[in-house]
């Protein structure tokens, strides 16, 4: 699943090739991809607007149409908003092309999870999943003092938290296990349990890693590409991710594998405490 540094990497891509671009037409192959707003459908609201920004929230990508209309775009596991200069025929699992004035959007998804949400800009925060997102981590805003106010008392897993939408935006597997081990925290432990420079570590490790990432490119294991179809190569940067089994970067110990929160969860038991 596309998370924040792949989502950003999408949003900057994007937006070289489509800001100030007008929608000429519209085309579902796949209806239940889009969401239209109360009575109206999705194409008659769309057709004749003009892209004006594409902004981010958490792992959602948000596109500022004029006259106060926003697309927004969840990728989920396998969700792809490519660019093509010229017309091109759709792919297989293409299932919503955005003809504009010069060249094409397509969204493809594989597993058919992710939707594009057309939405009154000024309800974006109130009337979508949006309004229940946590902190974004790479703003100023977001401080250890945050991250501690937004564990609170939870009885949960520091993993389980740290994948919570609602404790922070835009985390997900890859970036949770690199930002513990880069913390030296156990993904096992307790968020209750994490003293004021633990927690100043793992925030540090989470705007660290997430930037890294960012710069990156992303990671492109599987289905991920940016709009130019390019992968990330923030996979040859992986401490833990998806090593399991595998030698420590740092002290030579076989990694763990262990299952937390039903995610597989790689960490090493001799750096991480």
């Amino acid at each position: 699943m596309p998370e924040l540094p792949e989502v950003e990497t999408i949003r900057t891509t994007l937006s070289e090739h489509v800001s100030d671009s007008k929608i000429e037409k519209v085309k579902l192959i796949w209806a239940s991809a889009v969401c239209g707003w109360e009575d109206q459908s999705f194409e008659d609201l769309v057709t004749g607007r003009r892209i004006q920004t594409i902004d981010r929230r958490g792992k959602y990508l948000l596109i500022r149409l004029d006259s106060d209309l926003t697309l927004i775009a969840h990728m989920r596991m396998t969700g792809r908003l490519n660019y093509f200069a010229e017309k091109q025929e759709p792919a297989k699992h293409t299932h919503v092309v955005l003809s504009l004035d010069h060249g094409e959007v397509h969204f493809s998804d594989v597993r058919k999870f992710g939707r594009i949400q057309a939405i009154p800009t000024p309800l974006c925060f109130s009337g979508s999943s949006l309004c229940k997102l946590g902190p974004e981590p790479l703003e100023a805003e977001f401080t250890p003092g945050i991250l501690k106010e937004r564990f609170g008392k939870k009885k949960l897993s520091i993993k389980a938290a740290l994948l919570d939408q609602h404790v922070l935006a835009g985390m997900g597997n890859i970036y949770v296990d690199e930002s513990l081990f880069q913390a030296g925290i156990s993904p096992e432990r307790g968020v209750d349990t994490l003293s004021e420079e633990e927690i100043s570590k793992l925030h540090r490790a989470i705007q660290n890693v997430l930037q890294a990432g960012i710069d990156a490119q992303g990671t492109s294991f599987r289905d991920y590409r940016d709009a130019n179809g390019e992968k990330g190569f923030f996979e040859q940067a992986l401490q833990v991710y998806g090593r399991g089994g595998k030698p420590c970067t740092v002290c030579g110990q076989t990694l763990e594998r262990v299952r937390l929160a039903g995610r597989t969860t790689v960490y090493c038991s001799s750096c991480q405490k």
